[in-house]
């Protein structure tokens, strides 16, 4: 039910301009290929593991064949035409021979080429099989134990160790946390490589690593076999291994990834070019495994002004939208981001919350919105943070948001204790409980200032829009568009992992993502890609 009267032409004119504005990166998507994409492609091909110092098989093997013939062609021909031809029996032998300049590199011609392309496409098609198997998984246990109804609560656990983690994500769950998110160690962003295993040691956080992700889905499998419904394991695609975070998430059965368009670029400075090629892969995974993604539009409020900014929230939601449902994922998978984070020494700072939560809620309504609670408005003063906590909670309910991240009185100090995390699920579940269906009697006055706001915040994001249309996106980013943070094009971290595709560029992984529907093929039934797609 439309609440706020939006005018349809408008909201039509948005969607328009930002299917413009996302053109150009998608088709800069499609031609290029990264140091990180390729080496998903290996990590689907089943190649695991890492050397005496902690580096990856699959950056050794990369690297080998980008230093003897280029990257242009990607790794599918050069390394399957070499373990053909080379006495090794798998993938992880041909890495560690690779390692040590053992093995020569060639682009095979002809039927060579032929066949080393049919045992690629095998490999990516087994990658592809597991990821199947692990969402058809999900799809059994959310039948099984059932799922909770929105919206969900969403709670952090950052102890650095795997092991100190796990007690408290099932802890946070019996006491009614819905979604748990293990929030990486500081930095991992910037590495080139994922580490590996199981890790105890991280700051302010705890590395996303294949092993960490087994461990903690097992952990919530049984917590929620114990409590009779599904609690949700989230992690973060993004920084430089974007796309290789993105398939170990769809190997071990994650439900959602952080995975925003541009809060590497803006926040991480990790190169924009770089970012918007990964990113497009590793959503190709999401949609494929069935993982929900989560944006960071809430970042940019941190920064820029909420009220005077919020109209850049708008433009990146729907530029995610654009860029997401481009990669195969549904409305039901684009957990886009938004925040309470308006000053609250504004006059009618809360009615402003309101407006803008109401109108993402309304421009979005199948999506299942993602609302972070304050933090850049937090003090040491705990009584009126637990307060404006509460104010957050009410908002996200009688908005109808989706997934409501619990806010903590302490945040403004330090990492949360357990006790705080505690008080705040209970702040949350009193407001949740005590309101129930208030988002169906929450109705704004037509034309009141509720209604006034959303209308003017929607117009200034289609004014923004069509700037970004006519200047281009990156050029936007440059011009610090958004979280009033400058960025060039060619700046930034990664730049020089990113090579432009040959003509006779082959990732078997990416065809398969691009020519199946990937929701009709986790069914088990593949079908020609835009058969079924929203």
């Amino acid at each position: 039910m439309t609440k706020l009267d939006l005018d349809p032409q408008v909201v039509r004119k948005a969607r328009r301009l930002a299917e413009r504005a996302a053109a150009p990166i998608i088709e800069m998507a499609r031609t290029h290929t990264t140091v990180s994409v390729e080496r998903a492609q290996l990590r689907l091909g089943g190649l695991s593991g890492a050397d005496s110092d902690g580096l990856p098989w699959v950056n050794h093997l990369v690297d080998a064949v980008r230093d003897q013939v280029g990257l242009e062609h990607g790794v599918a021909l050069p390394v399957w035409d070499a373990l053909r031809n080379e006495p090794y029996d798998d993938l992880a032998g041909l890495a560690r021979a690779a390692a040590l300049g053992a093995v020569t590199f060639r682009i095979p011609k002809g039927s060579d080429a032929d066949a080393a392309a049919e045992l690629a496409r095998r490999s990516a098609r087994e990658g592809i099989g597991r990821v199947d198997r692990r969402r058809a998984e999900r799809d059994t246990m959310l039948r099984e134990v059932g799922d909770p109804a929105q919206p969900w609560i969403y709670l952090i656990v950052a102890t650095g160790d795997i092991y100190e983690d796990i007690p408290q994500a099932q802890a946070a769950a019996r006491e009614g946390a819905d979604v748990v998110a293990v929030i990486r160690s500081t930095g991992q962003s910037l590495l080139d490589f994922v580490p590996e295993g199981a890790t105890r040691e991280g700051y302010a956080g705890t590395y996303a690593t294949q092993e960490n992700f087994r461990l903690m889905r097992s952990a919530l499998d049984d917590v929620s076999k114990e409590l009779g419904r599904y609690v949700r394991l989230t992690n973060y695609a993004s920084g430089l291994c974007m796309p290789e975070i993105a398939t170990l998430a769809g190997l071990e059965r994650l439900d959602m990834m952080l995975n925003d368009c541009m809060y590497g670029i803006i926040f991480r400075d990790i190169n924009p070019r770089r970012t918007f090629i990964d990113q497009r892969f590793s959503r190709q995974i999401h949609a494929r495994a069935g993982i929900v993604i989560n944006t960071g539009e809430d970042n940019y409020l941190t920064t820029a002004d909420a009220v005077d900014a919020a109209h850049t929230v708008v433009v990146s939601q729907l530029l995610n939208e654009r860029f997401g449902k481009e990669a195969g994922l549904t409305d039901r998978q684009l957990g886009l981001g938004h925040a309470f984070e308006i000053n609250p020494a504004i006059p009618d700072s809360f009615r402003l919350e309101l407006a803008h939560a109401q109108l993402v809620r309304e421009l979005f309504p199948d999506a299942p919105l993602k609302y972070m609670p304050p933090t850049k408005h937090m003090t040491g003063n705990v009584f009126a943070g637990y307060l404006l906590d509460a104010f957050f909670n009410l908002a996200g309910i009688m908005t109808g948001q989706s997934i409501i991240l619990i806010g903590m009185m302490t945040e403004g100090i330090h990492t949360p204790w357990l006790s705080d995390r505690d008080l705040a699920l209970e702040n949350v579940r009193y407001v949740r409980e005590a309101c129930g269906a208030l988002a169906e009697d929450f109705v704004p006055r037509p034309d009141g200032f509720v209604v006034q706001r959303a209308r003017q915040v929607l117009s200034e994001s289609v004014d923004l829009m069509e700037r970004i249309c006519d200047d281009t996106l990156l050029t936007a980013i440059a011009d610090g568009t958004f979280g009033v943070t400058r960025r060039p094009a060619d700046g930034g971290k990664g730049l020089d992992g990113v090579i432009e595709r040959a003509d006779a560029y082959l990732n078997p992984v990416i065809d398969i993502l691009d020519s199946e529907d990937p929701h009709a093929a986790a069914g088990g039934v593949p079908t020609p890609a835009g058969s079924a797609r929203e």
